[in-house]
């Protein structure tokens, strides 16, 4: 190990600046094109990729960052307890890894059952590494999938207001909002509109949980049209993911 913290390179760092600045250009032109006045706030998700990328991106005004592996996230974080940046767990997570994600995670994204929840509220509660944190902010992860049986992460609909109060209950948590990803082989634009509806009710019993988690690098427009307040970019910020061997 050296003795400071790993660099990317100036080309990798070029490289990257290109990248954010089409994507964030692609976010502006989505922003006008739906007649919003303000853009959605942009998550870049760094899975597989270096903390020296992260570094790079925080150096390019990067302050929210994803990551979808516990141990990888984990492993970063550490690394960069220097910097000011707000950590993102968007992926599946298992109740076992619950006490480990509340260290660093700031947002969760991905509580799709009560079991999750509980398990969440428990850890954040109990872990020392919170005290003087605002308390873990939660989002309701819905499955968009017409096909319920169809094995995708994500409350079903019908499971939001009852997983919204658990979370609620909570003085560790706070329900901030809702989550999901368009599925497979569906237009996005139909998917995004079921997320709007569902955003829409949340927010009639829960007028603070206004955040609306959606859109990746294909489909950040049609998301941005239906309301997306946060959008999760990786691919065409950071490029195709280094092969994990």
């Amino acid at each position: 190990m050296g003795d400071g913290p790993s660099l990317a390179t100036a080309e990798r760092r070029a490289e990257l600046r290109a990248n954010l600045a089409r994507v964030r250009e692609r976010i502006e032109a989505a922003s006008r094109a739906a007649g919003r006045s303000s853009a959605p706030q942009l998550i870049v998700v760094t899975k597989f990729h270096p903390a020296s990328d992260v570094r790079a991106l925080a150096e390019l005004g990067v302050t929210e960052v994803g990551e979808n592996r516990d141990q990888e996230a984990s492993a970063k974080a550490g690394e960069l307890a220097d910097l000011e940046l707000s950590w993102h767990f968007i992926g599946q997570l298992q109740t076992n890894k619950a006490k480990s994600v509340v260290r660093y995670a700031d947002t969760v994204h991905s509580v799709d059952r009560p079991a999750l929840a509980s398990a969440l509220a428990k850890a954040a509660a109990s872990e020392p590494a919170r005290e003087g944190r605002p308390p873990l902010a939660c989002l309701i992860q819905v499955n968009l999938d017409q096909d319920a049986a169809s094995g995708r992460g994500g409350a079903l609909p019908g499971e939001i207001p009852g997983l919204a109060d658990l979370i609620e209950s909570s003085p560790a948590l706070r329900l901030a909002g809702i989550m999901a990803v368009a599925p497979l082989g569906e237009d996005p634009a139909r998917a995004f509109a079921r997320l709007a509806d569902c955003a829409a009710g949340l927010r009639n019993s829960h007028p603070h949980a206004t955040m609306v988690s959606a859109g990746m690098s294909q489909d950040l427009e049609q998301a941005i049209a239906a309301g997306a307040t946060h959008v999760r970019i990786g691919t065409d910020v950071l490029g195709p993911r280094p092969r994990v061997l």
